[in-house]
């Protein structure tokens, strides 16, 4: 099972808000997730974004693979380098 670290959105439609969540990658965008680890709120400013680092870093220990963005994401939170 391939395991990805993703975005999903939330909100309502012309202000999207997005959960950082942990999910097969085979599962749709808003489908299944196995665990919500944080959220992104691009709106604000400056942008939120929360993310619990313990669960993230035992993630990718694990071999989850996080996309680009979320990726981006943790860099600017200072979770990876």
């Amino acid at each position: 099972m391939a395991v990805k670290i993703r975005l999903t959105r939330i909100g309502k439609k012309k202000a999207p808000s997005y959960r950082v969540i942990v999910a097969d990658s085979r599962s749709p965008r808003d489908g299944r997730f196995i665990e919500e680890i944080g959220y992104f709120d691009p709106l604000t400013n400056p942008e939120t974004v929360k993310i619990d680092a313990d669960k993230a870093k035992t993630w990718i220990k694990n071999g989850a693979q996080p996309t680009d963005t979320v990726r981006a994401l943790l860099k600017k939170s200072g979770i990876i380098e």
